[in-house]
């Protein structure tokens, strides 16, 4: 499910940017992001639509190693992506182990329809929250309501709280 058309990006165009309320404002090329040694990561992942898929292998860099070179100075996030789609978070979902980059999925490279070259991936949140063809993090102080959240979507989505829609 997206909220557009399949973004199609090739990876020699693609880059990662982290700016906004930081003391460096930073970006990655596709090799500068591999060439920080994605880790291998397992997770279950949950729709907002009622279903989770167990145990999925992911291959990221953690979003902690891409801010601590930029030093946040905000505390939420607005993932930017292709396709003009964003969601926000607050920086401690993203922070210390909690989320990757993902650049590769099964072993293998993430499929333009699920978000590749590249997405958010952020266990424990509903998955409209792994943002699609991420291209940019923008650290602020304060909360800015993303796509879906600008239309009702919860603004934290907790699937373990079943936090789907505002008021949830």
């Amino acid at each position: 499910m997206s909220a557009g058309p399949t973004q199609r990006t090739p990876t020699a165009e693609w880059d990662l940017r982290v700016d906004g309320a930081v003391a460096l404002g930073r970006f990655w090329t596709w090799d500068e992001v591999l060439a920080l040694e994605p880790e291998d990561v397992t997770c279950d992942i949950h729709c907002v639509t009622k279903w989770s898929k167990r145990d999925t292998t992911w291959q990221g860099v953690p979003i902690q190693r891409l801010l601590d070179e930029c030093h946040p100075t905000g505390g939420y996030v607005v993932a930017s992506c292709d396709g003009g789609y964003t969601t926000n978070l607050p920086l401690a979902d993203l922070a210390r182990g909690r989320a990757w980059l993902a650049v590769g999925y099964e072993g293998g490279a993430i499929p333009a329809e699920h978000g590749g070259p590249a997405r958010l991936l952020v266990p424990g949140r509903y998955f409209w929250k792994s943002a699609k063809w991420v291209r940019r993090l923008t650290v602020t102080a304060r909360d800015e309501p993303g796509f879906w959240e600008q239309l009702g979507y919860h603004d934290r989505g907790d699937p373990f709280r079943e936090e789907r829609y505002r008021g949830d």
